[in-house]
């Protein structure tokens, strides 16, 4: 069927039952002719309301206009001056709650698909020489503590403005959640290290195995290493549980460390990775989040025979993309809604052997905004399943603000920093991204990042 003007050019994707069993990308990225098309759909608005819409302010319709024209080296331009990881947000990031939401395409028809242009735009940047150098300009230097999103952001819009930066991360390798916690079928870690590549090109240094708090405190990076400032986008990698019996059982993991084996240790190449992970045949996700889409359907390409979502609301208060909603189903994944968790079974031998659950409706809505399950009397049964993946939040990590005097953080463990500037409790120490707001989306903490390395210039600036 014919795509008509005022339809979205569909994204194409591998056909499902292929792609539920592998780790190659599922969105196969638009063709020349159909990112050509799509363009022409942009109204370019004098009063460009998407660009509100999107936490970087890349300029939207400037740079589908330059694809519109064939002016890719513009559009590629136009992006990365923005935004350092388009290849990345053109992927996993929510177009269709934030910039394509203010589209003025939808008063009648179908959004602009932004998110599909960015991604055929850096995509098409990666055929390219790289077009970045080094120029440091600046005296001072910079300390970034965490190499996800936030942190990425913040090195780059600093390296852009002259300045050296060192970013250190905890882990073995760079990324953060990009790469321990969204899988290659969604992210290819090739796309993430391009991304990268192209930070360290602009100068930026990272170090990795390097743990803020224990390896070195925030106070030696100012006292012993020279840094003038210091930014902290550490994360929120601690994960939270429920609370009920079963959850020490064998076959239980939290989506982080089931997500953080696969994506980062690569257990999905055992035995050529030295990582195992078991995944037995019926595997239950407990939540809804775009985490929880993610490990369920891992969990179908790690072997499960039947994996399902078990959420105690109704799929109106799912926090998960559309999209990954629908490829999930696409996929065979089994949905349980308005199913609450109870308890976790054991097997008799200490494994997995069931999760029994209770039926819900909802009610009035609660502090969240949502309406508030309420358990049906009666109604409790099991299901039987061989491992239980917990994705219903995560918190940040404490060890940092534990090791810091000075440095303040509110009740649920969130840094205490300012909305706009990123600035803490501590003078010239700067935060963003899940370390400040708790577990968000990748664009948010991007443009956390960016607001706060004109922040951190405009401080330093002000100091010469």
């Amino acid at each position: 069927m014919p795509v008509k003007r005022a339809d979205k050019t569909p994204m194409p994707v591998r056909e499902a039952q292929a792609r539920a069993h592998d780790f190659k990308e599922v969105n196969a990225g638009y063709t020349a002719s159909q990112a050509a098309f799509e363009s022409e759909r942009c109204l370019r608005c004098q009063d460009p309301v998407c660009v509100d819409g999107c936490p970087v302010s890349v300029p939207i319709p400037e740079f589908i206009h330059a694809v519109a024209t064939g002016d890719m080296a513009g559009a590629a331009r136009m992006l990365r001056s923005s935004n350092p990881l388009p290849a990345i947000c053109g992927r996993v990031c929510p177009q269709e709650t934030q910039c394509e939401a203010e589209c003025s395409m939808t008063l009648r028809f179908n959004p602009v698909a932004i998110g599909h242009l960015e991604r055929y735009v850096a995509d098409w940047e990666r055929t390219q020489p790289p077009s970045v150098e080094a120029k440091i300009t600046r005296k001072e230097k910079v300390a970034v503590i965490g190499a996800g999103p936030s942190g990425l952001v913040c090195a780059g819009e600093l390296a852009r403005r002259g300045y050296a930066v060192t970013i250190y991360e905890a882990l073995h390798a760079a990324g953060g959640v990009l790469r321990y916690g969204i899988p290659e079928f969604r992210l290819p870690k090739a796309i993430l290290d391009w991304e990268i590549g192209i930070l360290k090109a602009m100068g930026v240094e990272i170090v990795c195995n390097v743990i803020i708090g224990r390896t070195l405190t925030l106070d030696d990076l100012f006292e012993r290493h020279g840094y003038a400032a210091v930014f902290i986008g550490t994360g929120a990698g601690l994960p939270q549980f429920l609370g009920i019996p079963g959850e020490n059982l064998n076959g239980v993991y939290s989506a982080n460390e089931f997500l953080t084996r696969i994506n980062l240790m690569r257990a999905y190449e055992f035995p050529d990775a030295d990582t195992p992970v078991r995944v037995g045949k019926r595997v239950a996700v407990i939540g809804a989040g775009n985490t929880a889409m993610d490990a369920v359907r891992t969990s179908l390409r790690m072997g499960a025979e039947e994996a399902m979502i078990v959420y105690r609301r109704s799929e109106k208060e799912m926090g998960a993309r559309v999209e990954e909603y629908h490829h999930a189903i696409e996929e065979g994944v089994k949905l349980h809604w308005l199913t609450n968790p109870l308890e976790i079974l054991d097997d008799g031998s200490g494994w997995v052997g069931g999760l029994k659950c209770q039926k819900m409706k909802l009610g009035e809505p609660d502090a969240s905004g949502r309406a508030r399950p309420i358990p049906i009397s009666g109604s409790e049964f099991v299901l039987p399943v061989d491992n239980v993946i917990l994705a219903i939040g995560t918190t940040p990590n404490p060890l940092l603000t534990r090791t810091t005097e000075g440095l303040l953080t509110n009740k649920k463990g969130c840094l205490v920093a300012d909305e706009q500037t990123g600035l803490t409790s501590k003078p010239l120490v700067f935060a963003g991204g899940d370390a400040v707001t708790g577990a968000a989306t990748v664009i948010l903490a991007a443009g956390a990042g960016k607001r706060a390395a004109q922040a951190i210039d405009e401080a330093l600036v002000a100091r010469t």
